[in-house]
């Protein structure tokens, strides 16, 4: 998550203690910054996180797709990948995801941004059911992010919510990137002629000739459950950037954003991981008939969580948690420093 939000982890002004990637502090400028550095910094956000977290994902999604006596554990389907497909096999699927981030972290900040703004001047607009008043915040310095600045009016469960309806936006443009990624991830064969897609442009084209625009979009109810859990990864990433700002009020901007998002990252993938294996087993089911690659087994995604429990128990939803939990962390903190270092690194 292979999904877009990782890179969402902003950077403060620091010209004028605010955010300028979502447009807050000076107006006039705070535009023109959101639509040149923010998208500039998402792309190199997007490509660290994908050099470093993407052998984990392929090594998650295999896990999560293939029978249980294809592989013994993570380690085992590290080395067969290796053995078989060099080095490079960890990397299977990666165009996709790495063109999608661009525009994925684009469309997560400008609409997160949003919804935050709407839900606090329509919905939480109460200063009684506002849970941080800035009477209440205390900084030490700068705010560590936008969204700390935004807690002195908004409570946790309004970046929470803010956080869904922004997973449901992005999910139009992560589920066509999220199928094609993943059926060739499961692509076992060494011999790139023995393979059903020769790559990302191929599988594309071939699934929408056959199938259309539906077909690309296969596991977008999957995608839309999977991303409703970005309620746990927004609201625990406010509530840790402000207790880490509070506790520690000598550790760095850059520093409490790198704990503050790797950390929510691991809890966002705790209560949604169950839902992850889910839509990878729908998104890489043979979609039958047309492209000769098997018989369709789940109609939809619920019929690829009956097959799940079926096969493995309660024990299935998880297989393949290890490489993605290691991933989380250390994928989301290098997505951080990156998009920091470009962001402050660019010109006014």
């Amino acid at each position: 998550m292979s999904t877009s939000v990782d890179a969402a982890i902003l950077n403060p002004d620091s010209k004028n203690g605010s955010n300028e990637a979502l447009g807050q502090g000076q107006p006039g400028r705070a535009v023109v910054h959101k639509n040149y550095k923010g998208f500039v910094a998402g792309v190199f956000s997007g490509i660290a996180k994908l050099s470093v977290g993407h052998p984990f994902d392929t090594i998650k999604v295999r896990l999560q797709t293939s029978e249980k006596s294809q592989f013994k554990g993570p380690i085992d389907c590290v080395l067969q990948t290796v053995r078989k497909e060099g080095f490079r096999g960890l990397y299977k699927g990666a165009t996709p995801p790495l063109v999608g981030w661009m525009f994925m972290d684009s469309i997560m900040l400008g609409s997160l941004t949003f919804y935050r703004r709407t839900l606090k001047d329509h919905v939480f607009k109460n200063p009684s059911i506002s849970a941080y008043k800035p009477s209440n915040l205390r900084l030490t310095k700068s705010p560590s992010s936008a969204i700390q600045t935004a807690e002195r009016e908004l409570p946790l469960i309004g970046h929470g919510l803010a956080g869904i309806l922004a997973g449901w936006t992005v999910s139009f443009i992560a589920a066509p990137v999220e199928h094609i990624k993943a059926r060739l991830q499961v692509q076992y064969a060494a011999d790139k002629s023995a393979r059903l897609y020769s790559g990302p442009t191929d599988c594309t084209r071939k699934i929408f000739r056959a199938y259309g625009l539906r077909g690309l979009y296969h596991g977008l109810s999957a995608t839309l459950l999977f991303r409703s859990f970005f309620f746990f990864w927004w609201s625990s990433y406010a509530l840790l950037s402000k207790t880490l700002t509070n506790t520690f009020p000598t550790l760095s901007t850059p520093a409490v954003n790198f704990w503050a998002g790797g950390l929510s990252a691991q809890i966002f993938w705790i209560t949604s991981y169950p839902s992850d294996v889910v839509k990878q087993r729908y998104m890489t089911d043979p979609l039958g008939g047309k492209l000769n690659d098997g018989q369709r087994r789940f109609w939809t995604w619920r019929d690829a969580a009956r097959g799940v429990w079926r096969e493995s128990g309660w024990r299935g939803f998880w297989r393949g948690f290890g490489p993605c939990f290691l991933r989380a962390f250390p994928a989301n903190a290098v997505a951080l420093v990156a998009f920091e270092g470009v962001m402050r690194g660019l010109p006014e």
